[in-house]
């Protein structure tokens, strides 16, 4: 049987994948991750993986199993918009990255990877997923983790223009603000919806950031909200059509406010919204962004036709289904 790669398995959009793809038995698959000592070893404690390897030993695994790899799932980073390790960023999400882009264009086995609307730095140039070097170019993160996906998408589209050897299938996706089971080892990164939800379980009033920009009411600002199963949805799509390719943005194409988010768990939980406000922290208040908004066109231009999940029925699901559930897991 063919193998899948998922690095990034036991993590929180990898893990899901991973069950999908349990589900469906056509491939075996095996899990590249660090499951360290934060109980993320539970996000595939139902799962029956082929192997999990450590990113350490990830290449002396792929050399040995190349004639069964088919694809690699990248999805594997340092995700935390508040790391200041640049050195150790640019290892996780661009070094690493480039090695298995080379792996695979070497090999002809398919890529698809992550990328992330953190790229997009304040929205300032759009949320256009162009992939010309020009575009890319235009963009400007605000934080070490989008320059590093960024870099790479930058990279990629300067390989696509000047060499002819590249992965059997290559995609990247943009992820926008995904929130679903299997988040709950990423503190401090967790989902609003994962945040909200104790507080509001308990009767209590969530404190939303205060907006300092005038443009925006407090708790008006605005995200693309993405449940974690229309990502695992699009990636399953790319499985099945290996002929697509590009770089893609994955949110619903529809900004709302946290504050709609945060009166649809109260309201999953059949109690009414009670919110307040703090101040942003100073130490990200000049790097936040106020409105994420994911263009779709090429995406559906490519063949995607699928409905996204709208934001209440996402955040009950959710709710009911996973955080008030005794096991909260995939």
């Amino acid at each position: 049987m063919a193998l899948i790669v998922v690095t990034g398995g036991a993590g929180f959009i990898g893990s899901n994948l991973v069950a999908a793809l349990e589900d469906r038995g056509t491939h075996d698959i095996a899990v590249c991750d660090r499951l360290g000592t934060d109980g993320k070893w539970r996000n595939l404690a139902k799962r029956a993986p082929a192997d999990i390897v450590t990113p350490d030993r990830l290449f002396d695994f792929l050399d040995r199993r190349s004639a069964e790899v088919e694809t690699i799932v990248h999805l594997g980073a340092s995700s935390s918009t508040t790391e200041t390790d640049v050195d150790f960023i640019l290892d996780n999400n661009f070094r690493l990255s480039s090695a298995l882009w080379d792996w695979c264009a070497d090999r002809e086995k398919r890529l698809i990877y992550a990328s992330s609307a953190a790229t997009y730095g304040d929205g300032a140039a759009g949320f256009d997923d162009d992939a010309s070097p020009a575009t890319l170019a235009r963009l400007r993160p605000l934080n070490p983790y989008g320059w590093s996906k960024h870099l790479f998408d930058r990279l990629v589209a300067k390989r696509l223009a000047g060499e002819a050897t590249r992965p059997a299938q290559h995609v990247g996706l943009k992820f926008f603000n995904v929130y679903g089971p299997n988040e709950y080892h990423k503190g401090g990164q967790r989902s609003v919806v994962d945040q909200i939800y104790p507080v509001a379980a308990a009767g209590q009033a969530f404190p939303l950031f205060k907006s300092h920009n005038p443009n925006y009411p407090d708790g008006g600002q605005m995200r693309d909200f993405i449940w974690v199963g229309d990502c695992v949805a699009v990636m399953l799509w790319l499985l099945d059509n290996p002929k697509i390719n590009g770089l893609f943005n994955l949110g619903t194409g529809k900004a709302r406010s946290f504050l709609d988010l945060a009166n649809a768990v109260y309201r999953a939980l059949g109690r009414n919204a009670n919110i307040t406000f703090r101040d942003t922290p100073v130490e990200i208040r000049d790097k936040y962004q106020y409105f994420t908004e994911a263009r779709m066109e090429r995406l559906r231009a490519a063949g995607y036709a699928a409905p996204f999940t709208p934001l209440e029925d996402g955040v009950r699901r959710y709710v009911q289904d996973f955080l008030a559930a005794a096991d909260p897991y995939r």
